[in-house]
């Protein structure tokens, strides 16, 4: 189905992202795979090409473009390329939404320069060892001292953990005051007290970095906090739909690039003298993942035109966010059993597939929680 969000300036926009990944993402991708982070080089490279912070305002090098649709085209063709590695939505999607929100003029000038030319990478801090999706169970705290916030306590699963140089970390400033007592502290690189643990060995997303952080008496200057003390939570409620929403674009997109590639392989491969693409359950199997990713694509491109408008809901970012990442692992599941077992190695990208959407369900707030969300918003 043709698509209609777009306009001919964002698939000019597409056309330049699948050349920068073409020539600065795929060839390295193998061997930052190995490695277990991509290379800050990548950075930079997205940086001159004006892929990072193109909603920041032109003066501290952004793109000054407030429209969504072109982070879009990006995680699209990331995840359509399988470039899993670099954490670019963490930057851009994520972490953006909060700085366009909430940064004073100083602190634009100290950190968006560098944020949009990428030799700031940055990541957020939410998630700790006995702290997920309850956010409001987080133990890490940051007492007033002076001037100054005294950082206590960790978080891990951190996206951007070992590349990242500003951090944005969710911390208690008043224990007592449940969700009202959570502020954001910007966190930076060389803090005397910041430290990293080891880069997390994961099932898939090989090259993108992951890690746990420690904070040992980190002095976060009263300058680094993030919008107003004790309105931590509201900011994260505020932007999850965002993060969702951007997860759910990468998951139809990788639906679309597993479903593809499968095809073809049921086009060629044959089994008793013919293809078995032509095997009538094979055929249906293929005919209702064909089916199952358009209606995914059609609600999305729905809550990405939501999203563009400012309106879109928590209930809406939730519906796309479970259940593009439920079909996709779905998807991705039938696409190995259709290669048979050429669909268990390594060598062929289904494979990888298979490893790197596992998260999908998880990250950004399980499918559970999406159905509990949405469930509240009906009253019941």
């Amino acid at each position: 189905m043709a698509r209609e969000i777009f306009t001919e300036e964002h698939e000019a926009f597409r056309d330049m992202v699948r050349s920068f990944i073409a020539k600065e993402i795929t060839p390295h991708h193998e061997q930052w795979e190995k490695d277990g982070v991509v290379s800050r080089d990548v950075w930079l490279a997205a940086g001159r090409q004006g892929l990072l912070g193109i909603e920041m305002p032109e003066e501290y090098g952004g793109g000054g473009e407030d429209d969504y649709r072109y982070y879009t085209i990006l995680n699209e063709e990331l995840a359509r390329a399988m470039a899993s590695g670099p954490g670019f939505a963490v930057h851009n999607d994520v972490v953006g939404g909060y700085l366009r929100q909430l940064l004073t003029d100083e602190q634009k000038a100290r950190w968006l320069p560098g944020y949009c030319s990428g030799e700031l990478i940055t990541a957020i801090a939410m998630t700790e060892p006995a702290a997920g999706s309850d956010l409001q169970g987080m133990k890490t705290t940051a007492v007033k001292d002076g001037d100054d916030y005294v950082l206590n306590g960790s978080k891990t699963f951190i996206t951007n953990g070992i590349l990242s140089d500003l951090v944005i970390v969710a911390a208690k400033t008043d224990p007592d005051a449940g969700a009202h007592g959570v502020s954001l502290l910007m966190v930076e690189r060389d803090m005397p007290g910041f430290t990293r643990g080891r880069n997390l060995d994961k099932v898939g997303m090989h090259a993108q970095d992951t890690a746990e952080l420690f904070f040992d008496n980190v002095r976060v200057p009263g300058a680094n906090l993030l919008g107003e003390e004790g309105m931590g939570f509201i900011y994260l409620m505020q932007n999850l739909a965002r993060e969702r929403l951007c997860i759910a674009v990468s998951a139809v997109a990788g639906a679309w690039q597993a479903f593809e590639t499968t095809l073809e392989y049921c086009k060629t491969r044959t089994a008793f003298g013919r293809p078995i693409g032509r095997f009538q359950h094979n055929r249906f199997t293929l005919a209702e993942m064909k089916t199952e990713i358009t209606v995914a694509q059609a609600f999305l491109d729905q809550c990405i035109a939501e999203e563009v408008r400012g309106a879109l809901s928590a209930e809406n970012a939730s519906m796309a966010k479970w259940w593009t990442t439920e079909m996709l692992k779905t998807v991705v599941d039938r696409c190995v059993q259709l290669h048979g077992g050429y669909g268990y190695m390594n060598e062929y990208p289904i494979a990888k597939a298979y490893q790197d959407v596992r998260i999908q369900t998880i990250f950004g707030g399980t499918t559970e929680i999406m159905k509990e969300i949405i469930g509240r918003g009906l009253g019941v």
